[in-house]
């Protein structure tokens, strides 16, 4: 007995010492095993870093026109030029001027009020005229903020980006990479337009899918959830809208916004052409996702832990939030990152077709685009298209490895038949 007892308290204190691996550790083990979906990880890591850190980098301004230097081939010599600058004198002044049309702005906003609540009724003429000129000066404001980056070759850029600028022209003065990619028919650089659309085809992919995901995964786990008649017409609804061409679709909303005057009253909401093609795209991208997660959800609910949670007084809003969907994850998470690439690929024919990203903005899908058209059988400029096509390729690529490495990983039944 004495030895028995020695055993267990042995077994114990080993089973103690023992360290457990969560579900999440055991598919990163697995992952990093997989070395194409691990090059594929740090591949997507650093595009995504350098496109955010692309206003910090020396690179030319990506709509920098140089007329003297149109269609200039790749060359690695020299290897830096002195070609940036930027306008201290107006960036020192803008905030002042920001000042005054922020005030200008306010005192036309006072008096738009007043025009409105003294203006007899049927008589809108003054009231418009004062709704005009709210517009002129929010303009105005907006023209400011822009000019001094936009007259160097910039885009319409945020607080960050203008903050990455001037540190970048603190560090590196005047000094940019020379054109390594070559230059467009404008002698604007490659290589820095690529970085630039960099930018725009990322964050269209990232947050056309998040809205696909909320969409899909909220009416996939509704339907699969509640059952019944409710999920046969849900599902109806979804078989009714795969059978709609969603291209021709996207094209004629699009088309339809991009109209002068209603595409005016959008911008004075701040909505663009990039909105409209995240709310567009990722309206569109979601059937496939609620298809998924119901068939899920469906073999999820009857489960024990769910029996065990509605047992206990959950509500169904408490059984579908914490006990099926987080069992979803896997699913959704490896969902994602095959979806991005798609919607990254409609942006760029949509781009192609000159119905997506709007110039001064760039995008890879634009790039190809504007290579295309300089394509004649006497020339061809090669490198307008060899440059950004493998800059999209590899994204593309990358994804698509890592999304098959994470389905492995998160699958911990395909891990065992192997």
């Amino acid at each position: 007995m004495p030895g028995d007892q020695q055993l267990n308290m042995v077994e114990q204190k080993a089973a103690r010492a023992t360290k457990g691996v969560s579900l999440g550790q055991d598919a990163w083990r697995r992952l990093r095993q997989n070395r194409m979906a691990v090059c594929s990880l740090v591949t997507l890591i650093t595009i995504v870093l350098l496109a955010f850190f692309t206003p910090l980098l020396p690179l030319a301004a990506p709509d920098k026109h140089h007329t003297d230097l149109t269609y200039e081939p790749p060359r690695l010599t020299p290897l830096f030029v002195d070609s940036f600058s930027l306008d201290w004198k107006a960036i020192d002044e803008t905030p002042s001027k920001l000042a005054s049309a922020y005030e200008d702005l306010s005192l036309a906003k006072k008096h738009f009020a007043e025009v409105r609540s003294s203006a007899p009724e049927g008589s809108s003429k003054a009231t418009k005229n004062a709704e005009s000129e709210v517009h002129r000066m929010e303009n105005e404001v907006n023209s400011v903020l822009f000019r001094a980056y936009r007259e160097a070759g910039f885009p319409d850029i945020g607080p960050v980006s203008r903050w990455l600028i001037r540190t970048r022209a603190h560090i590196f003065g005047g000094w940019t990479l020379g054109s390594i990619a070559g230059r467009d028919q404008f002698g604007r650089d490659v290589l820095s337009r690529i970085f630039w659309g960099a930018r725009i085809s990322i964050i269209v992919g990232i947050v056309a899918t998040l809205v696909s995901l909320v969409i899909g995964v909220t009416y996939g786990a509704l339907s699969g959830y509640i059952g019944g008649w409710v999920d046969d017409m849900m599902m109806r609804v979804v078989d009714i809208l795969y059978s709609l061409p969603f291209i021709f679709i996207v094209i004629f909303l699009i088309s339809i916004l991009s109209e002068d005057t209603l595409k005016a009253r959008l911008a004075a909401w701040g909505i663009d052409r990039i909105t409209i093609f995240y709310l567009v795209v990722g309206a569109i991208y979601w059937l496939t996702m609620a298809r998924v997660v119901r068939g899920q959800v469906i073999s999820l609910r009857h489960e024990l832990y769910v029996e065990s949670a509605r047992s206990l007084g959950a509500t169904q809003t408490q059984i579908i939030v914490k006990h099926i969907l987080p069992n979803l994850l896997s699913v959704v998470i490896v969902y994602l990152t095959l979806t991005i690439p798609r919607v990254m690929l409609f942006e760029a024919f949509l781009s192609f077709l000159g119905l997506g990203v709007e110039p001064p903005d760039v995008s890879w899908g634009l790039l190809a685009n504007e290579g295309i058209k300089v394509i004649t059988p006497i020339k061809i400029y090669w490198w307008l298209i060899v440059f950004p096509s493998f800059a999209l390729g590899l994204t593309l690529y990358a994804l698509n490895f890592l999304g098959d490495g994470l389905r492995d990983a998160l699958d911990p039944k395909l891990a065992q038949k192997r």
